[in-house]
């Protein structure tokens, strides 16, 4: 079995101090690719030097984080687009969205920018990963306009079975992650109702990490406990989890 974990914030402080051993655990439990999902300029050198330390391993998105979306949005969007020449090759765009969770401040700059990446990924023809918390009816409708034009993940999902049967149709797959072993999650449904098919796999680390390690830091190695939920979820054997997601991810990220 081979895994691939799609969204892996790997370049963050939290992983400073045991870096390599995050890498080898990874590879032991079958972990053949993780995705570094971009946030800012401020973080976006530290992932490349991650990416770099095994471009193997490792492969990248640009973008900017919905969170990251402030009053100097325009100079994040100038930046971004001196990083696609500066750092050829990535295999999405990513992390990218709406989140009006934390806060709605600069909600109207925040749609502007996710458009306008939208926008990128159609014209390099890349997929995207989305953020959408408390968000995710606002992200859907902005997506129904580029159906067909661009596909992706709607990283971390957290709809409803309804709005998953929604992006899915307008050719979108779901990021599963450790949010869908916690007690009464409503992903458990989803997962339940889409099938192997629409999804992927994540860590998110370091956050969110799967029950029972919930509160500690998340790492790549943990997505075998992901996909043993959805086995147990799906009735599809843990083989059946790891072959399928494996297939979405690469058909998704390399065009295989």
């Amino acid at each position: 079995m081979s895994w691939i974990d799609t969204h892996a914030h790997l370049y963050l402080k939290e992983f400073n101090h045991d870096f390599y051993h995050v890498v080898e655990r990874a590879k032991l439990n079958d972990v053949e690719k993780v995705i570094l999902p971009d946030l800012d300029s401020t973080e976006r050198e530290k992932m490349i030097n991650v990416f770099r330390t095994d471009p193997h391993f490792f492969s990248f998105m640009l973008g900017i984080h919905p969170t990251s979306v402030k009053s100097n949005y325009r100079e994040e969007i100038l930046k971004l687009e001196e990083s696609f020449n500066n750092y050829p090759n990535p295999c999405g765009i990513g992390e990218i969205g709406i989140d009006l969770y934390w806060d709605i401040t600069y909600k109207k700059e925040q749609i502007e920018v996710f458009e306008y990446q939208l926008h990128l990924a159609q014209k390099f023809n890349l997929p995207v990963s989305i953020h959408q918390r408390n968000s995710i009816e606002l992200v859907l409708d902005i997506l129904q306009h580029f159906n067909g034009k661009i596909t992706g993940i709607l990283h971390c999902f957290s709809g409803n079975v309804e709005q998953a049967k929604k992006a899915v149709n307008i050719g979108f797959y779901l990021g599963i992650g450790g949010v869908v072993t916690y007690k009464n999650s409503q992903i458990a449904e989803v997962v339940k109702n889409v099938g192997l098919s629409a999804l992927v796999l994540e860590t998110d680390a370091p956050y969110l990490s799967p029950a029972p390690l919930r509160g500690k830091r998340n790492e790549p190695a943990f997505l075998p406990i992901i996909a043993e939920k959805i086995s147990s979820l799906t009735g599809h054997s843990i083989e059946e989890v790891a072959r399928i997601t494996y297939q979405n991810s690469k058909k998704l990220f390399y065009y295989e």
